[in-house]
């Protein structure tokens, strides 16, 4: 397994957007990003967050982390996964809702 990878979410976004935000853009860019198969690759995935977003919705990280979430669990996914953010928006509290949504349709199955 490869030490580390970074997934930069500005290659993901529309030219000028300044939020990520639904399922369908989750989904789309964990396909386009690849994040599923890095994940079995690299020990440590770091995602970047451009620095001039506003906001990224708990709904977007749902289902843009949805299937590494599920198969590693909060913990484990705590531990691999490191999101820098060096803008102003404060993601964690969306992130946690995110995973906390996730958590709960896999316990629901």
């Amino acid at each position: 397994m490869k030490d580390e990878i970074i997934i930069d979410l500005n290659k993901f976004r529309t030219p000028e957007a300044k939020v990520f935000t639904g399922r369908d853009r989750g989904v789309t860019v964990r396909g386009k990003s690849e994040i599923d198969k890095l994940e079995n690759e690299y020990k440590k995935i770091i995602i970047i967050i451009p620095s001039d977003l506003y906001s990224i919705n708990p709904s977007f990280f749902e289902e843009f982390l949805y299937n590494v979430v599920k198969k590693l669990g909060k913990d484990e996914f705590n531990k691999r996964f490191e999101f820098i953010n060096a803008g102003e928006y404060e993601h964690q509290e969306d992130l946690e809702e995110g995973i906390k949504r996730i958590l709960r349709r896999t316990n629901a199955l």
